[in-house]
């Protein structure tokens, strides 16, 4: 039990469903089910049925949602396999796979046209290479100072000083 208890503490802290977190999270829905019918038959109120097909609801939901976590971690694991082969240089795709250019991906396009600017010297269709592309994304060179508005309600943006006013004071003397 001691140990079963330090694994759900830790499953806590790890990501996805562990089996310890599925196990405690059934036993209480299970616990959670006895109660309300204890309540029911105690009662014979309809808010503990109701209670119960909530509950159910909720626990059939924790439990289609973590095995549908636990497929799509498997196909993950599975997918890193396969690029893991691909660097070390063997291949799960077949040989013509690897030479068919009838992609439509941006990347490949991309890399296709930079491919011939390269070789032409001139960009070649409306698209932007990667280079022009990361050239549009940059700030412009000399920053425009750019005045802030007034929070305080002025419109005008003129802020006056201390000594401002003692000059107005000074002008206006006895």
């Amino acid at each position: 039990m001691g140990s079963f208890v330090e694994d759900l503490w830790s499953s806590v802290f790890t990501p996805g469903p562990t089996p310890s977190l599925l196990i405690a999270t059934n036993v209480t829905f299970a616990a959670l089910q006895v109660l309300l019918l204890a309540l029911l038959l105690a009662t014979y109120s309809i808010h503990f049925v109701v209670l119960s097909i909530l509950s159910a609801a909720l626990w059939w939901s924790i439990n289609w949602f973590a095995q549908e976590l636990s497929q799509v971690q498997a196909q993950e694991a599975l997918k890193e396999t396969h690029e893991d082969k691909e660097r070390r240089g063997g291949s799960t795709k077949p040989p013509a796979a690897l030479d068919s250019s009838d992609s439509d991906t941006e990347t490949e396009v991309v890399k296709e046209k930079s491919k011939a600017t390269a070789a032409t010297g001139v960009a070649t269709g409306a698209a932007p290479t990667a280079a022009s592309a990361s050239a549009t994304l940059q700030p412009p060179a000399e920053p425009q100072a750019r005045k802030r508005l007034s929070v305080s309600g002025e419109s005008s943006g003129y802020h006056s000083t201390d000594s401002e006013w003692e000059k107005v004071d000074d002008n206006n003397g006895p």
